[in-house]
């Protein structure tokens, strides 16, 4: 079982820093975008008025301004929105940008199962370790990083004029790709999963290798 196992993880789920495996520019985009999006989503429903300009002799400020069309909402949702790209798994065994999600993979909530059941899985690192962003997804943070930097002015400009177009849309297919490098933006997942974001395939390779293990057990042989 521990060779299985050692085998299962390198093949379907162990991340290198295989140039061919880490993310494009595409990926990097698309996922970038997304954060942003979401977090000025959920900023934008505020009422709240802020005080700019000077402060005038009756101790009121010169101007007021929305919150939702403010810079300050900008700022505040840019702050650290590369952070949140540690958030992400991979997903080996989901095709291109779908890899790339938040959650555990399949593969691994298996092997967490298995090990919660008692079967000894062996992956060269300590338990504790094994849901640490993966070199994927710490290349990728570095990689919106750079590109939330050198990009920085096209964003205030959709933010401030092109709010009627999806970031997505306006930064990633009208500025930083070309046409030859859009196809992750086509990419969505449509997988059923259930309630704990384990799909029925994933259960049913755990429950299988898990009644091979207590049959192995009963019959007095090792893991």
């Amino acid at each position: 079982m521990k060779v299985f196992i050692l085998i299962l993880f390198s093949v379907c789920s162990f991340v290198t820093a295989d140039e061919e495996r880490l993310p494009n520019k595409c990926e990097v985009c698309k996922f970038l975008t997304d954060e942003l999006q979401e977090a000025l989503e959920r900023s934008g429903r505020s009422k709240e008025v802020l005080e700019v300009g000077e402060v005038l002799d009756t101790g009121k400020r010169r101007r007021k301004i929305k919150y939702n069309t403010s810079e300050t909402r900008l700022t505040e949702a840019v702050d650290n929105i590369c952070e949140r790209i540690l958030q992400y798994s991979v997903h080996a065994e989901r095709p291109g940008s779908l890899r790339y999600a938040k959650g555990s993979s399949q593969t691994m909530t298996t092997l967490k199962n298995l090990v919660h059941k008692g079967v000894k899985v062996d992956l060269g690192l300590p338990f504790e370790l094994w849901d640490e962003p993966s070199v994927e997804v710490s290349v990728m943070k570095k990689q919106c990083e750079t590109m939330l930097e050198e990009y920085e002015e096209v964003v205030e400009d959709w933010y401030f004029h092109h709010q009627d177009q999806r970031l997505e849309t306006f930064l990633c297919q009208n500025h930083v790709l070309n046409s030859a490098e859009q196809d992750c933006l086509r990419e969505v997942w449509k997988g059923d999963t259930g309630s704990n974001g384990v799909t029925e395939e994933a259960r049913s390779t755990e429950e299988e290798e898990v009644k091979r293990e207590e049959g192995k057990t009963h019959n007095g042989g090792e893991l």
